[in-house]
């Protein structure tokens, strides 16, 4: 799947518009994107009622800055429009019921699948984040505390970790804001260092959709906005997913 995913992006590179394979890359229909559907989006992605483990909720490991800026976008999802978006450790989880498109769908016996971000299961050691985002506004907040497993240089996070997670931010944005399934490219540059334990709050805006793509900025900064860590631009694919098979 991984390769399939990187054979769709250099075709993207090198064509304006999708190849005519859609067998493979099927066409979205452009009346249920960026628009009419991010209710039922947010509204199917955030499951009201599980048993499932929401790892996006505070614990112990988090740092003041990070609990005081969580209390307070928690209290604007009641009064500004913002969304918490709960981390279930495995995407399948939020997408219940759906596939990917026909062509991209991958069999397997495995049963303990683990989004990258919540692969490190210790609380505190690897990556402590939460996302809001903004169904009106297409935009996402996520609050994100490295751990010492995450480590590059000694002290601060490895420049990767931050790369990961900005995608992660732009997967869940893009997803919500219009079925933006597949990163296509991502473009960063590092400015300073994070140090591990500390916050860095990643902004993400939707800057526009276009020809099946959705393109989107992000800063990461700290809490006072006073150093910026990295900035970042990247495209994300738009495709529908597939409903599953009752049988």
């Amino acid at each position: 799947m991984i390769r399939r995913c990187f054979q769709v992006a250099v075709r993207l590179g090198r064509h304006r518009v999708l190849p005519g394979v859609p067998q493979v890359l099927p066409r979205l229909n452009p009346n249920s994107a960026f628009g009419s559907s991010t209710d039922s989006l947010v509204s199917r992605f955030c499951l009201k009622k599980t048993d499932l483990k929401d790892y996006a909720l505070p614990n112990a490991s988090w740092c003041p800055d990070m609990l005081n800026l969580y209390q307070e976008f928690l209290e604007k999802t009641k009064t500004d429009g913002w969304i918490k978006l709960p981390s279930f450790k495995s995407n399948r989880d939020h997408i219940q019921g759906l596939k990917l498109p026909s062509g991209l769908a991958v069999a397997s016996d495995k049963s303990d699948w683990r989004i990258f971000t919540r692969c490190i299961q210790v609380e505190g050691q690897g990556y402590e984040y939460v996302i809001f985002f903004h169904p009106s506004k297409k935009k996402s907040i996520c609050l994100f505390q490295p751990g010492p497993y995450l480590e590059g240089a000694p002290g601060f996070a490895h420049g990767g970790s931050l790369a990961a997670m900005m995608d992660e931010t732009f997967s869940k944005t893009a997803y919500l804001a219009g079925e933006g399934l597949f990163t296509v490219s991502l473009n960063i540059r590092f400015k300073n260092l994070i140090p591990v334990g500390s916050l860095a709050v990643l902004k993400v805006d939707v800057e526009k959709i276009e020809d099946q793509k959705l393109y989107m900025s992000c800063i990461a900064q700290s809490r006072d906005q006073q150093t910026v860590y990295a900035k970042c631009s990247g495209v994300f694919l738009q495709l529908q997913l597939e409903e599953e098979s009752s049988q």
